[in-house]
């Protein structure tokens, strides 16, 4: 049972492209808090000013809204915790860092990177823990002055307690993590920068967050943040601890988690080939979570009102580009006819339509476009369906030749040429016409319709084809046949 109000938050950094990975956490956040009618904040973590860029935030924005997302607090729409870009959040980080130090939470360290490594490779060859091991925890004021007069910095590390941390995980359960492995840790840079360790903590706490559902490679971080959350409420920054929830790793090729480096794992990628935001999301909500045993297909509306934490599977999910596919078809072909003929457009012109833009006819395509719906598995298929219509000679390769003009094709053309001229010109009669051009050639529909089909389409697999010579014409048709009849004479 989750107790109301609920206020959740996506938290992403402007780095790269957007990751599916972040795309299914983006979600099942979104889903989290409108189910339970709270708050999504949209927050952008760019402290990192050596790999985020503006460029990256405005893709970020630009994805959300184009997946469907809306926030309640965050770029663009504001809120009462505003800023909420972390860069413009600075002086907030360092009065936190500050009352931490104060408060004896935090501690200055000033080991030296080489000191640090000796440090752990020897604990290691002793077969102990290799994390920070305390050194500088209980500095007296005189190696302190020692150590600033030798001109060594120093960064800010937080005081772990010296005892287990236990919490209850929404998607895990219990876990419990020892003392001996979750040292002392920095928050703040030498040069005075603070680290994901504290920013994140501390706006999840000032923005009084209260369910925190990220990845699972955040896990092991969290026992520290339990350690933090505790001070901040003891110095009056926090008001209580957030619920954690990790979920599951998405899995690419070779039980390996799905990276950045992965050609299925960039959202642009999705959006270029005409993945529907319905159909994507859909998929990626599988990813960890059902709606039911026997059901994939549904609507985001139906995840919202369905979607709980705890029906999250905490084992590894496997992305699977084929089934992605299969469930953004189904989405195509739920669609309104106007609304797929519209999502179409841009694949119907430059750069990824192969014919003049004056030669595209709409009217035309208002016709192929309900058979169309039925075929196609994104919508870039689109071009490649129809272009038989658009282009003055059907855009044939030789393999497809070759597969469909077998011996005797310039006969069974000839014939089906001749009954094609004395046929009503609509989708049955055109059928009947090449189903008897077959059968005077001992061939079934099958066999018979596909020299036709290449010498009109191109293709050996496409549309209808009765439907599709009806909306050719008769003219361009018969041409076309005329123009294979040739070939296979030469």
């Amino acid at each position: 049972m989750v107790n109301a109000p609920v206020r959740v938050r996506f938290c992403p950094s402007p780095t790269g492209n957007p990751h599916v990975g972040l795309v299914r956490t983006a979600l099942f956040n979104w889903a989290f808090a409108r189910h339970h009618g709270g708050t999504l904040v949209f927050r952008i973590e760019d402290t990192d000013a050596a790999r985020d860029s503006e460029d990256s935030y405005n893709q970020l924005l630009e994805s959300m809204r184009w997946l469907g997302f809306d926030w309640d607090e965050g770029p663009e729409v504001g809120g009462p915790h505003a800023p909420y870009r972390q860069s413009q959040r600075m002086d907030i980080y360092k009065d936190v860092a500050d009352k931490l130090l104060a408060g004896g939470y935090a501690y200055h360290c000033y080991c030296t990177t080489e000191e640090l490594d000796a440090r752990r490779d020897a604990a290691r060859a002793a077969g102990k823990p290799s994390g920070y091991d305390g050194h500088c925890r209980e500095l007296s004021a005189e190696q302190v002055a020692a150590y600033e007069a030798e001109g060594r910095t120093s960064i800010v590390r937080f005081r772990m307690p010296d005892e287990a941390l236990t919490f209850t995980d929404l998607v895990r359960g219990e876990l419990t993590f020892q003392p001996e492995n979750v040292p002392d840790y920095g928050i703040v840079r030498a040069n005075g920068a603070p680290l994901y360790t504290l920013v994140n903590p501390v706006d999840d706490a000032l923005m009084e967050i209260t369910h925190v559902l990220r990845g699972e490679d955040l896990l092991s971080s969290t026992p520290r943040q339990l350690a933090l959350y505790k001070a901040l409420i003891e110095l009056g920054i926090a008001k209580e601890t957030p619920a954690f929830g990790h979920l599951p790793y998405v899995m690419g090729e070779g039980n390996k988690k799905l990276s950045k480096r992965d050609p299925q794992a960039s959202l642009n990628l999705y959006r270029e080939r005409g993945f529907l935001p319905e159909g994507l999301l859909n998929y990626l909500s599988l990813l960890g979570w059902s709606i039911a045993e026997d059901r994939d297909i549904f609507s985001i509306e139906e995840m919202v009102a369905a979607f709980d934490i705890k029906d999250v599977n905490a084992n590894p999910a496997r992305f699977d580009l084929k089934k992605c596919e299969h469930v953004n078809a189904e989405h195509i072909r739920k669609m309104d006819v106007k609304a797929f003929t519209e999502a179409c457009g841009p694949w119907l012109k430059a750069p990824f339509a192969p014919w003049a833009p004056e030669a595209f006819d709409a009217d035309q395509f208002a016709s192929i476009a309900p058979h169309a719906q039925t075929r196609v598995t994104v919508l870039s298929d689109i071009t490649a369906n129809v272009d038989f219509l658009f282009l003055d000679e059907p855009a044939t390769d030789e393999a497809s030749w070759n597969k469909a003009m077998k011996e005797g094709s310039d006969a069974l053309l000839a014939t089906a040429r001749a009954k094609l001229i004395a046929a009503e010109w609509n989708a049955d009669a055109l059928k009947n016409a090449i189903l008897a051009a077959g059968e005077e050639h001992g061939l079934k529909l099958g066999k018979a319709q596909a020299p036709v089909r290449v010498a009109v389409t191109g293709r050996t697999i496409g549309l209808p084809l009765f439907e599709s010579l009806e909306i050719l014409g008769r003219e361009r048709t018969i041409a076309r046949i005329d123009a294979a009849l040739a070939k296979l004479a030469a």
